[in-house]
């Protein structure tokens, strides 16, 4: 059994001495609004893929009140590369949220905060606890780690009722006087000293708490269900250019890739070749006849739950007028207006190839 103000005081002591060290965004504000981005960022992204954009964003954005008055096309280019674009959606649709309800300003308790569209309990606990002081858990996926490890736990962390296990464990364990820090301080150890990988437990303020180091099997914890293999798909899109200008569509505002705008094509399918299924793709996405001119390259890039291999042509137009057929919007646009629009990662990786 831990005991709380030996776990909690070294989890905090650590955490003061080393914060200065471990740049993070949005740690150490007490701004609500920089804690709400910054953690939304940061889920399932590194630390410095994040810096830049978040940067960027609280210049671009400093109040809730200017990512409202935002257009979601202009949040969606600042947001482009970053991935998880369901995010930045879903941060504009609270903002304005914000603004109609709670005028502009983020609730402090973590009722409150659960009511806002698109901040779930993990982002609403991130809030309440490091901006306004609530004694509020904060689990992510380095906490889990740390906990699985020190109690040894074999119960698969991705199951609910060994999180609840977890949470519930934190919060007879997180500090009453300063829970923000307990919070940051017990994510920080696990980004930076209890990695999936090699862990430094020399280094760690719990290897005396830590059954697993004291087992020497620390890096069988976490435990965790095997994943399946991701399902592959060939993919073929074309750059048309009519002009001196090429075709982008919009995606629709929902699902994958929702409100981005890319080159028309699509998925090729069993015993097609690839510019057989270009063709096809563009006919049955934009009802144009274009003709094959060159190939561009091919690069490949891993989404979530699938993996794709990309090959990119460009294409001449030669008939008809674009319909939104598979889009919510068509545009001819000049090469050089192309970082105006927000594309998935995938477009701008074969555009990089140009």
């Amino acid at each position: 059994m831990l005991n709380r103000q030996n776990f909690s005081q070294k989890i905090l002591k650590w955490f003061l001495d080393t914060r200065q060290h471990i740049a993070v965004p949005g740690r150490g504000d007490t701004d609500p609004y920089a804690v709400w981005i910054a953690e939304i960022m940061l889920q399932q992204t590194q630390v410095t893929t994040v810096w830049p954009y978040y940067t960027r964003w609280m210049k671009s954005y400093p109040t809730i009140a200017d990512l409202a008055q935002a257009e979601l096309d202009h949040i969606l280019k600042s947001w482009e590369g970053l991935g998880y674009y369901s995010r930045a959606r879903n941060i504009h649709k609270a903002a304005n949220f914000i603004v109609d309800t709670l005028d502009g300003q983020l609730p402090d308790s973590l009722e409150s905060l659960l009511k806002i569209p698109g901040i779930g309990p993990y982002t609403a606990a991130a809030i309440s606890s490091m901006a306004f002081g609530q004694v509020t858990p904060l689990i992510d996926g380095n906490v889990l780690r740390v906990m699985a490890r020190v109690g040894r736990i074999d119960a698969d962390i991705a199951k609910t009722k060994t999180r609840r296990r977890i949470s519930d464990q934190l919060g007879q364990l997180i500090l009453r006087e300063n829970p923000g820090s307990f919070n940051q301080g017990l994510m920080d150890l696990g980004r930076v000293i209890c990695t999936p990988k090699n862990p430094k437990c020399q280094d760690c303020p719990l290897c005396d708490e830590c059954e697993g180091y004291q087992q020497g099997d620390m890096e069988a914890f976490p435990v965790k269900a095997k994943k399946s293999q991701l399902p592959h798909y060939n993919i073929v899109i074309g750059l048309i250019m009519r002009d001196n200008k090429v075709l982008i569509q919009k995606r629709p505002p929902t699902g994958l890739l929702g409100g981005l705008w890319e080159f028309p094509g699509g998925k090729i399918e069993s015993g097609e070749g690839g510019e057989v299924a270009l063709l096809r793709e563009i006919k049955e996405e934009t009802n144009l006849d274009v003709v094959i001119t060159r190939n561009i390259g091919t690069i490949q890039h891993a989404y979530t739950h699938f993996k794709i291999t990309l090959t990119a042509w460009f294409c001449e137009w030669t008939s008809g007028e674009a319909l939104t057929l598979a889009a919510t919007d068509t545009r001819w646009i000049s090469m050089d207006q192309i970082d105006t629009y927000a594309f998935p990662r995938a477009n701008l990786k074969v555009l990089e190839l140009l």
